[in-house]
């Protein structure tokens, strides 16, 4: 019986070993990955970065016409500009800006407050600094809807118009509580400790759009590896809450909007809610595609045909 209690104790001991050195494999590659990507993040392939509230925001801008496009990207995305730039270059008759906020793409961090009327206000310095005027026509996706209303709702006279590519209504976050957060909070300190010990960068690679050239894979990775759920992103969600409340306090803003929804299947009653966002206000259009949450990469030449139709309908 000890015998057998020594030999287990011994597998366990060398299975315990080879995680240990496996980790610190990982650790120790993803280290010197992350110094050699340096200048990828530094001397961003696409966009600028420009100073606001003392720290450095991405912005890319391209294009020239009648509209002004400004696309946010939902909540984590390591990369604003990758997952927007192939559909926003499809507006090459429009001014076209995605705005990666601080935390997210190439963009510093920020140790400041996170609250929606902050991250509103420094998109808009952002757009001032690069040189961007209104009125826009504000493109959110997923969680920057509550930027977007939180936009229309104090500063209409820059709001030309909202089109929403599945974006989350204020009404999507009625059933968060305290309790959602601290979930929320864990899973992304979890994910960021996975992340710098090395296993974000084993997972990522085989999940690379086929599509990259070379030089936007290596960045794209870099952007992963780097900033995957770091603590500016993940602080957000400290703010859910009262951001969700001050929004609803106000009444919905009055705009033309487009809401092109998914399939609904990001959760129960999303398109319902959608629906009721748009009964709400005098000139709402909705579209409805069988497809996931990212309906600009799924179908693209659908939420652009929508989108055309509905500029054309702004100009008349």
């Amino acid at each position: 019986m000890k015998k057998a209690l020594k030999r287990i104790g011994k597998i366990l001991l060398g299975i315990v070993a080879v995680i240990a050195v496996f980790l610190l494999g990982t650790c120790v590659y993803d280290k010197i990955c992350l110094a050699s990507e340096k200048d990828l993040l530094e001397n961003q392939i696409y966009g600028q970065k420009v100073e606001v509230d003392g720290h450095r925001m991405s912005v890319y801008v391209s294009g020239e016409g009648k509209h002004t496009l400004v696309f946010m990207a939902g909540s984590g995305d390591s990369g604003p500009i990758f997952s927007f730039k192939d559909f926003a270059d499809r507006f090459e008759d429009c001014r076209v800006v995605i705005i990666e906020r601080f935390g997210y793409g190439f963009s510093d961090g920020f140790d400041g407050p996170r609250d929606v009327e902050t991250r509103v206000s420094q998109n808009r310095k952002a757009l001032e600094a690069a040189g961007v005027e209104g009125p826009f026509i504000l493109c959110p996706h997923s969680y920057s809807g509550l930027e977007t209303v939180c936009w229309a709702q104090n500063f209409p006279e820059e709001v030309e118009a909202i089109v929403g590519l599945d974006m989350a209504v204020p009404a999507a976050y009625d059933t968060f509580d305290d309790l959602n957060v601290s979930q929320n909070n864990s899973s992304n300190a979890l994910m960021r400790t996975l992340r710098k010990m090395g296993i974000v960068r084993l997972l990522a690679g085989s999940r690379m759009e086929k599509e990259f050239s070379p030089e936007e894979e290596k960045t794209a990775m870099a952007l992963v590896c780097s900033r995957y759920c770091n603590e500016t992103y993940a602080h957000e969600a400290d703010y859910l809450i009262s951001d969700r409340d001050l929004v609803e306090s106000y009444k919905m803003p009055d705009v033309p909007t487009l809401l092109i929804v998914s399939d609904g299947s990001i959760f129960n009653g999303w398109i319902d809610l959608e629906k009721e966002y748009a009964s709400q206000i005098s000139d709402a259009t909705t579209v409805q595609l069988n497809c996931g949450h990212a309906v600009f990469s799924y179908e693209p030449d659908a939420c652009e045909k929508a989108m055309r139709d509905f500029f054309n309908r702004l100009e008349k």
